[in-house]
């Protein structure tokens, strides 16, 4: 039934088979720039400078001309290597410091002499046989400044929450072309302009505003597909618009590795999407939102090209659709009073019984620990022995079936019984993944994939299981609070990935725990699949307490008529969104 769907809007839905794929094919820039920091911010082997020019050096049992040679033999952060000037200088070189030696009469690895202990006040010799530079080595972020490096990835992060909140609203008000205009040329000029920051400062600021136009734009897509894509397909194009952000990381793994110079890195991955860049201005604004702000002309000739490239020969009429807008008013207002005071609904409306908060700090657990899993497992992944370029590789591509796997099971099993098993299920892998040896490399590969597939999948359908467990006139405000929720979980996954260096599976560990207490809370949700949606806050909460006679109670809403008429006439007039 799924394959169907796709395979109708792609038939039929010419002019929004269009628009969809241009759309979704900018979203793999934000994939790009939410993991570029994975190789962008890498701290190689270091240790201290020394001031002159080494005539030999000691490593161990092991001695060399000069440092390079002795990079491949470095196993440890503990380590220190002996350096011998041509002044006759002996040297030890730690990471964060160095010592002279005050007797040089002989060159060995040990000593038990007097030492004189100085800072790194020359610098820093970094190892580049992986990466020629990094932002880490640029400016010198390592020692007292390593904190500083640590910040690079929360920092976006931060700009990420922040976007979402000021572009959609911008979206709101403006529309949603002008805003996917601006935000794809943002990420293109910031973008670029990161890979010419002369330092750590810039480079933060500059990356902060890429991160708010990323997610701007990412928001905004979702929207803006959702109104043009037909019923039938909704679900579909909705979820794979996360599909080309795994393409995002995918291309992250694959520049990464054919480039170890950070900046050239950044122009690489920035021109990527340089196409839709130059064609964006091409895509039209949506009639949706033509109609909300009553340009009743702009929308009749949105529509009129929409027939025109569907081959309708009879295409709708502005008039018909104000109609019928007008009728649903009519009927809303002889419905409950809470439709007409949608308004004046807040934040607190969502734990206004036991019953809907219970949902509320459930839905919020949920997308929290999706978000957390999903960066965790990403961000993770480049540290999990083997091919770090690979390994990225595999967690992006993993995503492509997850999705498909996501909309098959939620048509098929339901919303919930889709959710608990895979969050539980993704639970179960962390505790697993503390089980594997760690020289089994390829095992721990492959049940991190199967931990970002499991999560993937939660993650996926939590938008719509949103959507549909609250009534209409607190709906946007439950799916933007989870949002809120979810751009908070993508802020603490860099702080929880640094926790390796507590523990190495301490991620996974607090990753466990959340999905399972996710998972067991699920349990207590209504299923919602076949189930109209509801209307007020009471039918929400008839939901939860009598499942089986749900759909009886509840009568279907009525706001969806003209949106039925706009998407109808695409198939000829032939008889969801994460």
């Amino acid at each position: 039934e799924g394959f169907s769907s796709v395979k109708c809007f792609l038939s039929l839905y010419r002019f929004q088979a269009c628009v969809y794929f241009a759309s979704v094919f900018q979203a793999m820039s934000c994939g790009i720039h939410y993991l570029a920091s994975v190789f962008m911010a890498v701290t190689p082997n270091f240790v201290c400078g020394f001031p002159g020019n080494v005539s030999s050096v000691l490593f161990h049992n092991s001695s060399a001309s000069s440092i390079e040679d002795i990079w491949t033999l470095w196993t440890s952060t503990e380590n220190y290597i002996v350096v011998q000037l041509e002044n006759g200088e002996i040297w030890e070189l730690d990471q964060c410091s160095r010592s002279k030696r005050e007797v040089t009469l002989d060159l060995a690895y040990e000593y038990k002499g007097n030492k004189s202990v100085f800072p790194c006040s020359d610098g820093f010799l970094y190892d580049d046989t992986k990466w020629k530079s990094t932002v880490v080595t640029e400016w010198d972020l390592v020692c007292d400044r390593e904190w500083l490096a640590k910040l690079i990835q929360p920092t976006f992060m931060l700009g990420v929450l922040i976007g979402a909140v000021i572009f959609g609203d911008i979206a709101d008000r403006l529309g949603r072309q002008r805003v996917i205009w601006f935000t794809s040329a943002g990420q293109f000029v910031f973008g670029i302009a990161v890979a010419f920051t002369f330092d750590y400062y810039s480079f933060v600021i500059v990356r902060f505003l890429l991160a708010m136009v990323s997610s701007g734009y990412l928001v905004v897509a979702f929207v803006y597909v959702t109104e043009f894509v037909g019923i039938k397909a909704r679900t579909w194009a909705s979820m794979h618009v996360h599909a080309f952000f795994a393409m995002g990381i995918m291309i992250v793994a694959l520049v990464g590795f054919l480039v170890r110079t950070w900046w050239v890195y950044q122009i690489l991955l920035s021109i990527a999407t340089l196409p839709f860049v130059l064609c964006c201005w091409m895509l039209p604004e949506t009639p949706f939102w033509l109609l909300s702000e009553e340009r009743y002309e702009d929308a009749q000739k949105v529509i009129d090209t929409m027939a025109r490239w569907n081959k309708v020969s009879t295409p709708c009429k502005v008039s018909e659709l104000c109609s019928v807008q007008q009728d649903d008013v009519a009927s809303g207002r002889t419905g409950d009073d809470d439709t007409s005071s949608a308004k004046k609904h807040n934040i607190l409306d969502l734990f206004c019984n036991w019953q809907i908060a219970r949902r509320t700090i459930t839905v919020w657990l949920i997308w929290f620990t999706g978000s957390l899993g999903y960066y965790v497992f990403s961000l993770s992944s480049v540290s999990l022995g083997g091919n770090e370029y690979l390994n990225l590789f595999l967690i992006g591509a993993v995503e492509l079936p997850c999705y498909i796997i996501a909309c098959i099971a939620m048509d098929k099993l339901g919303r919930r019984n889709t959710l608990i098993p895979f969050l539980i299920l993704s639970a179960l892998i962390c505790v697993l993944i503390m089980f594997i040896p760690q020289d089994f490399n390829i095992l721990i590969i492959l049940a991190n994939m199967a931990g970002k597939f499991s999560i993937g999948v939660a993650f996926g359908l939590i938008y719509l299981y949103t959507a549909e467990l609250y009534p209409t006139i607190v709906r946007s405000l439950a799916v933007g609070s989870g949002s809120m929720m979810c751009r908070v979980g993508s802020v603490v996954a860099p702080f929880c990935v640094y926790l390796r260096s507590v523990w190495i599976f301490m991620p996974l560990l607090l990753v466990g725990i959340m999905a399972l207490l996710s998972g067991i809370l699920t349990i207590m949700l209504p299923e919602t699949l076949g189930k109209p949606l509801t209307n007020t806050l009471v039918e929400a909460t008839e939901m939860g307490r009598n499942k089986k006679s749900c759909s009886e109670k509840i009568p279907p809403a009525h706001s969806g008529a003209a949106s039925e008429k706009i998407e109808m006439f695409g198939q000829e007039r032939v008889s969801t969104d994460k």
